[in-house]
């Protein structure tokens, strides 16, 4: 019964920063602001953005396109996934080094035994 009320009292309302044109402009400011970080990876981090993420000054404008075109939910969701894939991508190249056959610190692990 209360949620057949609450229901009808939202009917009505429509949120614009879900609908089409509204997302396109997220998607866009968020492709923005990942590849100014991607350029500017070279510069230090200094400012400190949702989840953890650093990212440099330079990158502050498209940051806050960024933020102002898209729900607050939407940008900690992009944030955690472009963490996640710098994370396991910097995984995957730290194995590519270790690849290869094991190498022991002998030859043998036990003796061989002794011929007579």
């Amino acid at each position: 019964m209360a949620l057949e009320s609450y229901a009808s009292g939202k009917r009505e309302e429509i949120h614009t920063d879900v609908l089409l044109k509204a997302r396109e402009a997220c998607y866009k400011a968020r492709d923005a602001f990942y590849s100014c970080l991607e350029k500017q990876s070279d510069k230090k981090p200094t400012e400190i953005a949702s989840v953890g993420l650093l990212y440099p000054t330079e990158c502050k404008p498209s940051r806050d396109e960024y933020v102002k075109n898209c729900r607050a939910s939407w940008v900690k969701h992009f944030d955690r996934q472009y963490c996640k894939t710098k994370r396991t991508q910097r995984l995957l190249d730290d194995k590519e080094t270790r690849r290869g056959p094991l190498s022991l610190p002998q030859p043998y692990t036990f003796k061989p035994p002794n011929s007579s």
